[in-house]
């Protein structure tokens, strides 16, 4: 069923917003629980659809999986079901199996698991024979994805001779890396990252209670939000100032889009100031998930922008680069991409609609991002709006509270 939001914006917000809890750590939180075999429940875990796909494959009788469209549960269930004894079946949306996943299932192959495609060479659907995996030493890209190396890093204290991942070319989405090293550390299981190398000897996690904390991603729609409405303040629950969350950074790149953070015992506290920035400069390769919102934050101010670092959005749910050009384009903006994994809007302008209607591309962050040129545009048509069921169920709930007016057409 197919609907539409119009979405009305305030004069300005002061607000409260109880944040989703973060999807990235969620995801790992599951998958490292099952491998210390811990009884104690995770706290605070994300409502997500994401995350509940991975619940739901936790808690199924069947030995085929269904992960819809969650590019992180197709990829951490992959490696930790290859390491199941079993015959497990692994699938997901249309989309899903349009996005290759060939270097994870080669790896582990070559780690000593028998995972087949069903379909497409290099591409889900898999059927999996699940089995102790010897483990070794592997090579593998880092300009893949990140979620790739985080899959196989997770499994591999449980190898007979443990892991070595040796990273070639530059890595994207670093910190993502660092967030499952970081909470693998918290299971009580070491790895060793030295220069391009990262080791994980044979050991045992141990089982530990969890709480998960507030998802930083969703925070800079908040971010964008505050920048674009003067004299607005939001209070924004469950957030850490030492997070292992890579898009944490949101804090100190919308400085200079004129918003401060202010660190509150329960959370922070964010404010609209002046604009520090004439042109913005920023390399995504750590925070890809950011990079729609700042396309976004920028066009709606005014602010001309350079991008690089943006090529693993071209492999996320849609080609998000193509995405945003298309969008963006509709609410007069001209962006340019290079190919080279760069994004660019020199202040070119064209008119836009004259009823501009936003498509979603079951993309939960083209919604999340574009929804708040409603300010700019005094309304604002999101087509398919349940699209944030992904990784923020409650962002329309939480837009209506702070003011915003939302009608279904």
């Amino acid at each position: 069923m197919h609907f539409q939001y119009k979405i009305l914006p305030p004069e300005s917000i002061r607000t409260t917003v109880q944040l989703p809890a973060s999807k990235s750590i969620s995801n790992r939180a599951i998958i490292l629980n099952a491998l210390s075999l811990n009884l104690h429940p995770i706290s605070n875990l994300s409502d997500c659809e994401d995350t509940s796909v991975i619940i739901d494959s936790f808690n199924s009788n069947s030995n085929v999986f269904d992960v819809k469209g969650a590019g992180t549960a197709m990829r951490f269930l992959t490696a930790f079901l290859a390491g199941m004894e079993g015959e497990w079946i692994i699938r997901g949306s249309k989309r899903m199996h349009e996005r290759p996943i060939h270097p994870l299932v080669e790896t582990l192959n070559a780690l000593g698991a028998g995972i087949d495609y069903l379909d497409r060479e290099g591409f889900p659907p898999l059927k999996i024979k699940g089995r102790p995996l010897k483990g070794g030493e592997v090579y593998l890209a880092g300009d893949i994805s990140s979620q790739f190396i985080s899959a196989l890093l997770m499994i591999a204290p449980l190898m007979e001779v443990g892991l070595t991942i040796h990273i070639e070319k530059n890595i994207v989405s670093r910190p993502y890396i660092d967030l499952t090293l970081g909470m693998m550390k918290e299971y009580g299981v070491h790895a060793k990252w030295e220069n391009n190398d990262i080791t994980v000897k044979p050991q045992k996690y141990r089982a530990v209670e969890l709480t998960v904390e507030a998802d930083w991603s969703a925070a800079s729609y908040w971010y964008e939000i505050v920048s674009l409405l003067p004299g607005s303040e939001v209070k924004l629950k469950g957030l850490m100032k030492k997070s292992l969350q890579g898009d944490a950074n949101v804090t100190n790149l919308f400085t200079d889009l004129g918003v401060t953070t202010e660190y509150v015992t329960d959370g922070i506290i964010i404010r609209n100031v002046k604009n520090k920035t004439k042109k913005f400069f920023h390399d995504f390769v750590n925070e890809p998930d950011l990079a729609q919102t700042f396309a976004a934050t920028c066009c709606f101010k005014g602010i001309p922008f350079l991008f690089s670092g943006v090529q693993s959005l071209k492999i996320k749910e849609t080609d998000r680069v193509a995405a945003l050009i298309t969008e963006l384009k509709k609410l007069g903006f001209l962006l340019r991409e290079d190919g080279k994994g760069m994004l660019e809007w020199d202040g070119e302008r064209c008119f836009a609609d004259n009823v501009p209607a936003i498509d979603t591309y079951d993309d939960h962050r083209m919604a999340m991002a574009l929804a708040p040129g409603a300010i700019i545009y005094k309304s604002l048509i999101v087509n398919d709006p349940a699209v944030v069921s992904k990784s923020y169920p409650n962002f329309w709930h939480d837009l209506k509270q702070a003011g915003f007016s939302i009608e279904e057409k």
